[in-house]
């Protein structure tokens, strides 16, 4: 669903899923380039409609989260990314964050590597 939202409710979006949660004015504060208040107002109207966004009122001001699951979206951005930049290949992708992060917490290699040792064997 969220590969079909228009650009700048994707935007919002994936925006909102990085706060967590926020208000109209801190979405459009973490947007770059953003557009007028009321636009951003609409757009996170218009995600509430499909479903995507829900909000509460906190102190008389909406605080919006996003409905779907993070871990979904960032699936979702991330296959994006790797089709888009990396030929659809996972390893050039983990290389090139690999080369971004000067140095991994143990706990990271460790992780990396129960995921290598975990593809060696799926293509054994």
């Amino acid at each position: 669903m969220i590969e079909s939202l228009p650009r700048r409710e994707r935007e919002v979006f994936e925006v909102l899923c990085s706060l967590g949660e926020g208000t109209a004015a801190a979405v459009r504060t973490a947007l770059a380039d953003p557009p007028s208040d009321s636009a951003v107002r609409t757009l996170l109207s218009r995600l509430a409609a499909k479903g995507l966004v829900a909000h509460r009122t906190v102190n008389q001001a909406y605080v919006y989260t996003p409905v779907e699951q993070t871990e979904a979206v960032a699936e979702t951005a991330l296959q994006r990314l790797v089709q888009t930049f990396f030929q659809g290949s996972a390893a050039q992708a983990a290389t090139a964050l690999l080369g971004m992060e000067p140095r991994l917490h143990p706990d990271e290699i460790e992780m990396l590597q129960r995921a290598i040792d975990k593809a060696r064997k799926e293509t054994e």
